[in-house]
């Protein structure tokens, strides 16, 4: 039985190197560095990508609205058997990528969908794109950190702020069920 439980960063690279019907569990972590256990935090999960183009594995991710309080042993044990089960019973290969990417990885998904402008954006290399626009992680978009809040932030005197539909994202994180409090970062 082959249950690989990481969290974010480097470890992430060794699923693509377990044997097809495995499970990989994805803990996560905490974002920005420096604001654990304060009302800012959000969960982390980085590389999901690498989850979700592994097509033979499953991707299992600790629930992202109790990251923020800590790992408790409970989910991880609810995690382990999740996963247990899901390798007795065996599941369908290929995985669909989207449901090997946790609740903010198909947010994203669904938001490059119907945002094809936002979309472009931080997917597309051109000249007249701040890099900051392309320096993207999901969790930090999610929860408008930076960049993606409403005011930007300033770097060296220039305020560096990336458009987006924020009613559509709000809408999504509702839909996904990602909570989200109001905090300027």
């Amino acid at each position: 039985m082959d249950i690989h439980i990481t969290g974010p960063g480097t470890g992430q690279m060794y699923q693509t190197f377990l044997s097809d019907g495995s499970v990989t569990i994805n803990i996560g972590g905490i974002r920005p560095p420096g604001l654990e256990n304060t009302i800012k935090a959000y969960s982390s999960y980085f590389e999901q990508h690498m989850t979700s183009g592994t097509p033979y594995i499953k991707g299992l991710y600790y629930p992202i609205n109790e990251r923020p309080k800590g790992i408790k042993k409970d989910e991880i044990v609810k995690l382990i058997r999740q996963a247990s089960q899901l390798i007795l019973e065996g599941f369908s290969l290929p995985v669909n990528p989207r449901n090997n990417l946790a609740a903010d990885g198909q947010l994203f998904v669904e938001m490059c969908e119907k945002d094809k402008e936002f979309c472009s954006l931080v997917t597309i290399r051109i000249p007249k794109t701040d890099f900051a626009c392309l320096d993207f992680w999901t969790e930090d978009f999610v929860h408008e950190y930076r960049q993606w809040q409403l005011e930007g932030f300033t770097n060296d005197g220039r305020n560096i702020s990336c458009p987006f539909n924020r009613s559509l994202l709000h809408e999504l994180r509702e839909k996904y069920e990602i909570q989200h409090k109001e905090v300027h970062h």
